[in-house]
C-alpha cells in the first residue's frame, strides 16, 4: 500500500494552495518590481524629503554654486574689468597652473601651513581627550540633578561669540588682567600672556577646550546613554571593579563616536580656528600666528590678489579632503564605520 503524498488537514481547516510557478519576466504578486521600488519609497518618505529641502537648497547656493568661482584660481583676475563678477570671470586672461607655481616658492605660504598642522596637532594631542574624559567623570555622578547641572555648565561656553572668548582670556590672562595684577602685588612684573608669541599656539587651544569641550561632552554622554545598565550589573557581580568596568564596556561604547569625530577633526587639520586667530593675530605677530585662512583673507581680501587665494584654497581644500579619505579609511582598519560604511 502507497503512502500518499498530500498533506493531511485538520478537520474545518481549508489548506492552503500551492504556490505558483515562477514566470520568466513576471514579478510575484505583492511584490513591487524594482523599477517601481524607488517611487514606492519616494511616496514612502516624501514628508521626510519635504523637509530637508530648504537645508539642500541652501546647501547648494552657499556651499556649491560659490565653488564655481575657483576657476579665477586658473586666470588673472581682474574684478574690475566688467560690471559683475561673472563678467569679470569671462573676461580675464587664463594663465593655467601659474598661480599654483608660484605658491611652491611662496615662503609665507608655507610659514603658514608650518602654523597650521602645528596648531592642529597641539589641538589633536590636547584637546580631543577632554571631552572623552570629562564625559567619564559626568558619566560617574549618581544623582541626575547634578549631572544635568555639569553638563549645563560646561556647555555654556559653546553659545558665546570667540569676541567674548578673547576678552575673557584678556582680562584673565593679560597685561592688565586678574592674573597680572595679582602677580604685580607680589613683586612679579611683565606677564602678559596673551602676547606671548611662543605660547601662542597653546594659548587658542586652550581657549577652544574651555568653549568647545562642553559641546563634545553632550555627544559622548549621548553615546554612554545607550550603554545597557545591565551590563555594568552583570560585569560587578562578576567581579569587575570600576576601571575594569570602564575599560570593557565604557570605553567599547565611545569608541564608534570617538572614531567618527576624530575623522571629522582630521579633515579640518587645515581650518583652525579664523575668527579666533584673527581676533589675536596682531598681539603676537604674523609669524606666530599666521594660517592659511587668514593668509588666504589677508592676500585675497586685503591685498587684492583673488587668483592666488582661490589657488590656496583649492589646495587646501583638496589636502583635507585626503585627510578625511585617509582617516576614514583607518577607522575601517580599526573595525569602525567612519563618515561613510565600506
Amino acid at each position: 500500500m502507497s503512502h500518499s503524498t498530500v498533506p493531511r488537514v485538520a478537520p474545518g481547516a481549508a489548506a492552503d494552495p500551492p504556490p505558483l510557478p515562477a514566470v520568466p519576466g513576471k514579478t510575484p504578486k505583492g511584490r513591487a518590481p524594482g523599477g517601481a521600488n524607488w517611487r514606492h519609497r519616494l511616496r514612502r518618505d516624501r514628508t521626510l524629503l519635504l523637509m530637508t529641502l530648504p537645508a539642500l537648497l541652501l546647501l547648494l547656493v552657499f556651499a556649491y554654486l560659490p565653488l564655481l568661482g575657483n576657476v579665477v584660481a586658473f586666470q588673472d583676475y581682474d574684478p574690475y574689468v566688467a560690471d559683475n563678477a561673472w563678467q569679470a570671470m569671462a573676461q580675464s586672461p587664463w594663465v593655467g597652473l601659474e598661480q599654483f607655481s608660484r605658491m611652491v616658492g611662496d615662503r609665507l605660504f608655507w610659514q603658514a601651513l608650518q602654523n597650521t598642522l602645528a596648531i592642529f596637532l597641539i589641538q589633536l594631542t590636547l584637546f580631543f581627550p577632554v571631552p572623552i574624559a570629562l564625559a567619564l567623570f559626568i558619566n560617574s555622578f549618581v544623582r541626575p540633578r547634578v549631572r544635568a547641572v555639569a553638563q549645563a555648565i560646561l556647555y555654556l561656553p559653546h553659545f558665546f561669540s570667540w569676541v567674548l572668548v578673547v576678552t575673557i582670556f584678556q582680562q584673565m590672562f593679560g597685561g592688565a588682567g586678574l592674573v597680572a595684577q595679582t602677580l604685580r602685588q607680589h613683586g612679579y612684573e611683565g606677564f602678559d600672556l596673551m602676547t606671548e608669541p611662543a605660547l601662542f599656539k597653546f594659548l587658542i587651544t586652550f581657549e577652544m577646550i574651555w568653549k568647545d569641550a562642553g559641546w563634545g561632552v553632550i555627544v559622548f554622554l549621548a553615546a554612554l546613554a545607550a550603554v545597557n545598565p545591565e551590563m555594568y550589573e552583570a560585569a560587578a557581580m562578576d567581579g569587575a571593579g570600576r576601571w575594569r568596568r570602564m575599560w570593557h564596556i565604557t570605553l567599547p561604547a565611545l569608541r564608534p563616536v570617538a572614531a567618527l569625530l576624530l575623522v571629522l577633526q582630521v579633515g579640518n587639520a587645515l581650518t583652525v580656528g579664523f575668527e579666533q586667530i584673527l581676533l589675536q593675530r596682531t598681539a603676537v605677530g604674523p609669524t606666530a600666528a599666521e594660517v592659511l585662512d587668514t593668509y588666504v583673507w589677508n592676500v585675497g581680501i586685503q591685498y587684492g590678489d583673488f587668483s592666488y587665494a582661490a589657488a590656496v584654497g583649492i589646495v587646501k581644500g583638496v589636502f583635507g579632503l585626503l585627510l578625511v579619505l585617509a582617516a576614514n579609511k583607518v577607522a575601517h582598519l580599526m573595525g569602525e564605520q567612519g563618515v561613510y560604511k565600506r
